[in-house]
């Protein structure tokens, strides 16, 4: 029975805790929008990959020595 004076306020204090965090969850707008996160990875907006010499704008110089040349 004695172990009973220890658990009851420690249950309380958990309790009290789990409490003030959904408080605190409510407040800050974490439960305000639950179903557009689940649809977001649905959406297929991915941009299309540049192509590959795009940002190259300048023609590549020849190899300077003949030797270098493939």
């Amino acid at each position: 029975m004695n172990i009973l004076l220890a658990l009851i306020p420690v249950s309380l204090l958990l309790l009290a805790g789990a409490i003030w965090a959904f408080l605190w969850a409510v407040r800050r707008g974490q439960f305000d929008d639950l179903d557009t996160p689940a649809l977001d990875m649905l959406r297929d907006d991915d941009r299309p990959a540049p192509p590959p010499d795009a940002g190259n704008t300048r023609e590549r110089s020849p190899p300077q020595d003949p030797r270098d040349a493939d």
